[in-house]
């Protein structure tokens, strides 16, 4: 009877360990793969709101979400009480740039292959998909041939904005849309806020040196592709 004992003692422990060595295991292929995964993004990121605490949360949270699966298992029950745990949880920042949440989705995918103990599968998903993204960065895909800037001109408050700007506008820009109208200067001013696409060849000084000579030489910015809202 003790020699039973002994025998069920010795593979209890040696599931433990086998647990513990498969969870750290998962544990480090998740880490592993998000440093892929950060790594491409700081490659690949173009806006100018750069973070190096989102580029370590993508890390946090894929590591999170591997011991989040090893936890659940199989356990039914498990899984709707994180459920009903994680669901108190409110984000409110706001991402800057729409493909930030694509790089946490798969940062949290890699971590989840791991989790589940699906590693080869999580080392090809992050390898090909890697690639695919920086094959993106690099051919520049999706980028459109005319590239918008925004305009923004500050006017008096008795300048009636509607057409003050239309002979300008048509010797120097391909297109243009007013997008807003506010006020400014405790509401002794407009600002008003364009998107322009600007002729071959026309100079971003040109276009602001005619504005001012009709605006009474008040502020006038472009702010160039990359920051354009």
């Amino acid at each position: 009877m003790n020699q039973f004992f002994n025998e069920l003692q010795y593979f209890s422990d040696f599931t433990t360990r086998a647990a513990i060595m498969e969870a750290f295991a998962a544990i480090a292929l998740s880490f592993l793969l998000s440093l892929l995964i950060t790594w491409v993004y700081k490659k690949t990121h173009k806006s100018g709101q750069y973070s190096q605490t989102f580029v370590q949360t993508i890390i946090i949270m894929s590591v999170v979400v591997s011991v989040i699966m090893i936890v659940i298992g199989n356990n039914i029950a498990v899984a709707f009480g994180l459920v009903g745990a994680f669901s108190i949880i409110r984000f409110r920042s706001a991402m800057a740039d729409p493909k930030d949440i694509a790089f946490i989705f798969f940062g949290m995918a890699a971590g989840i292959a791991c989790g589940l103990g699906f590693y080869t599968l999580a080392i090809l998903f992050a390898i090909t998909l890697s690639l695919l993204i920086y094959i993106l960065y690099a051919t520049n895909y999706g980028a459109k041939d005319e590239l918008a800037k925004t305009l923004k001109v500050t006017i008096p408050e008795n300048m009636h904005y509607d057409q003050v700007f239309d002979e300008i506008f048509a010797t120097f820009l391909a297109q243009h849309k007013l997008l807003q109208v506010e006020t400014t200067n405790l509401g002794t001013m407009y600002q008003l806020t364009y998107t322009i696409v600007p002729k071959e060849g026309v100079s971003d000084k040109s276009i602001i040196d005619a504005i001012r000579e009709h605006n009474a030489n008040l502020k006038v910015s472009i702010i160039m592709p990359s920051q354009t809202f």
